[in-house]
């Protein structure tokens, strides 16, 4: 890949901070260009943006995104839209054109409920966690290769949210993701607290009981500064999520890392709105990259660990998890049902 392996070139690693048992080693990089486009935060504060479903009945794993705005318009993998019949994550980075309306593939975090609670979606300064989001890509870049959609496979995350949601004892009437976030709020922000973006940084590697979890990079200091708790707030659920394991004492390998990212095998498709969407996959690796205006918008990849360790395996908690899911539809959630 490589435009990825050009970009990492010119980044270097700053000094890292670690907080507990999350460790974060800021990517730096000169920015000689202003930004040419605005966050989805931005945009909705502006009144440029608008998220609805894609019809009255709605569609579960798709949503209608209107950029009535002069600029476009970045959409985050893993940002949490909120309201409407239920909370969504988008499956992958998208740039959307200025003055468009497009269909942005989607995943549920909330399988409890069906029923609109707004007409319009907004966002609540949170992302998917980061396990959720690792495996979440390894779905979408199989459903882009099997057939050619961007999808991930939902009953997976529902059953991923239940089990987390079981072991850090957070419960919600509609098994929703916010609800791990509103519960854990405290500590979740004193990880945010703690780390400060310096100067020129575009980009962040997050490690967890010292083995490294993500890389988040992007092509602009000002997209990172202003994303930048987002994608904390999510490393930090998981952090919290694994506090209490063994580290493994090593210091994590940054720079082997990220050549391993850059060495990844990588496929190349039509981007959903702007550029190219760049898959990355390898053993135990997965990822993707948004590839626009001859240069990478953002990267995002994710080590997954091996199956067994803990918040990882499909086995017991998962088990536990399908239970708990059958409980939510028999109250009356629309998880299963809803998908189209």
């Amino acid at each position: 890949m490589q435009i990825v392996e050009k970009t990492f070139a010119q980044v270097s690693t700053g000094s890292g901070v670690t907080i507990n048992n999350l460790a974060v080693t800021p990517l730096v990089a000169p920015n000689v260009v202003e930004r040419d486009y605005l966050t989805l935060d931005e945009a909705l504060a502006r009144g440029d943006a608008r998220v609805t479903e894609t019809s009255e009945a709605g569609d579960v794993p798709e949503l209608r995104f209107e950029n009535r705005g002069e600029q476009p318009v970045l959409l985050l993998d893993g940002e949490e839209l909120v309201g409407a019949k239920q909370n969504r994550v988008l499956n992958l980075t998208i740039l959307a054109p200025a003055k468009s309306t497009i269909t942005i593939p989607v995943s549920c975090v909330e399988a409890g409920r069906w029923s609109h609670s707004s007409p319009e979606f907004s966002t609540k300064g949170r992302a998917f966690y980061a396990a959720g989001r690792a495996r979440k890509a390894d779905q979408v870049t199989a459903s882009l290769r099997t057939r050619g959609t961007r999808r991930s496979r939902q009953g997976e995350v529902w059953e991923d949210i239940a089990a987390k949601s079981s072991r850090m004892n957070s419960y919600s009437d509609t098994a929703a993701m916010e609800c791990l976030y509103e519960d854990y709020q405290d500590q979740v922000d004193e990880y945010l607290k703690a780390v400060e973006v310096v100067e020129g940084q575009v980009g962040a590697v997050f490690a967890i009981n010292g083995q490294i979890r993500g890389v988040e990079l992007f092509d602009f200091s000002t997209t990172f500064r202003k994303l930048m708790p987002k994608l904390m707030r999510s490393y930090a659920l998981d952090a919290i999520d694994e506090q209490g394991r063994v580290a493994n004492g090593k210091t994590p390998e940054v720079a082997h890392f990220l050549a391993a990212v850059a060495a990844a095998d990588g496929s190349v498709h039509p981007a959903v709105g702007e550029g190219e969407d760049i898959r990355i996959s390898g053993p135990r690796l997965a990822g993707g990259a948004l590839g626009a205006r001859d240069r990478v918008v953002h990267l995002c990849a994710f080590h997954l660990p091996e199956a067994g360790s803990h918040g990882y395996s499909r086995g017991s908690d998962l088990a536990r998890s399908s239970r708990r899911m059958r409980h939510y539809r028999g109250r009356g959630g629309n998880g299963s049902g809803s998908m189209r």
